[in-house]
């Protein structure tokens, strides 16, 4: 399902079922480009409505080709490229400030840290490994060294 925070991902998935769908190339460059088969059209178009939370459905259940359907929830879920940059800035942020939680298992610390280096990976922010691999080691607490 959609959220307003996930759109990457959702747009990721979507492509890959559209990818793994019979004529899944021409479904998707229907979205993506300017009018293919009208038929192909209306199966990007379902498919692409399918995925959505009703209050975003409703937003959008108007446009009836794939393409401008695609454009307005990207819109929506993105915002204009000046919000793209706030929550880039934000990772950064997030990503800046990690550290162990009082009490947290060394699980639960590798959990919340790889769901932060997915949220960045989404967003095709790039990190340096050993950036992230000395972040990883220099905040863990220090009697698990």
């Amino acid at each position: 399902m959609l959220e307003k925070d996930m759109y990457d991902s959702w747009k990721s998935r979507m492509e890959l079922y559209m990818l793994n769908r019979q004529h899944g190339r021409i479904i998707l460059e229907s979205v993506e480009s300017e009018a293919i088969q009208a038929d192909c059209d209306v199966k990007a178009t379902n498919i692409i409505l399918q995925g959505l939370p009703p209050e975003v459905y409703a937003l959008v259940s108007t446009h009836k080709v794939a393409k401008e359907l695609w454009e307005r929830i990207q819109m929506l879920m993105q915002g204009t490229p000046l919000t793209k940059q706030e929550g880039e800035c934000k990772l950064y942020d997030e990503f800046d400030k990690f550290a162990y939680r009082k009490g947290e298992s060394l699980r639960d610390y590798y959990l919340r840290f790889s769901l932060l280096l997915n949220d960045i990976n989404i967003y095709n922010m790039k990190l340096e490994q050993f950036q992230v691999n000395t972040k990883f080691l220099n905040t863990l607490p220090p009697e698990w060294s």
